[in-house]
């Protein structure tokens, strides 16, 4: 028995990349950590915000690959030398992803107050009109009459 995907469709041909962006996405852990807001700033601006305390810049990287945004955290081990109580603040290391759609493109990135703010920009593409010429079987190509003026 095979399998049947969204891109063996006979409507949805093409499709492939669309499948595999819906399947890394699932295979992403989503354990909550850490916590993070998407908001929209304009009509082609968004911003991810991650609450990433304790986190020097040094201790985050931020990449692009394969359009999806990676942010990852690990700090140094300088609890060695001190001894805790209580410990209840995380100091995991962490990675968080995003699938970028095409056109969007990251802005730039900054710290304030323990949060990490991500900037995205959405760029419009021009419309782009193409005409396909028309092989006749002698080998030589026509434009597409639409009608209106004939030869």
């Amino acid at each position: 028995m095979t399998k049947l995907t969204l891109a063996t469709h006979p409507y949805l041909l093409g499709f492939d990349q669309l499948e595999r962006l819906v399947e890394r996405t699932a295979k992403s852990g989503n354990e909550g950590y850490p916590p993070y807001n998407i908001e929209q700033c304009g009509d082609n601006a968004y911003r991810i915000t991650l609450a990433v305390a304790g986190f020097a810049e040094d201790d985050l990287s931020i990449t692009v690959e394969d359009r999806q945004l990676v942010i990852r955290g690990k700090q140094g081990d300088a609890s060695a030398e001190r001894v805790f109580l209580h410990r209840g603040i995380a100091t995991r290391q962490f990675q968080r992803s995003f699938v970028l759609a095409d056109g969007v493109d990251v802005a730039g990135a900054a710290m304030e107050n323990g949060l990490l703010h991500v900037d995205l920009t959405r760029i419009v593409p021009d419309s782009v009109v193409q005409t396909i010429k028309i092989q006749t079987k002698g080998g030589e190509s026509r434009p597409f009459n639409t009608g209106g003026d004939s030869e």
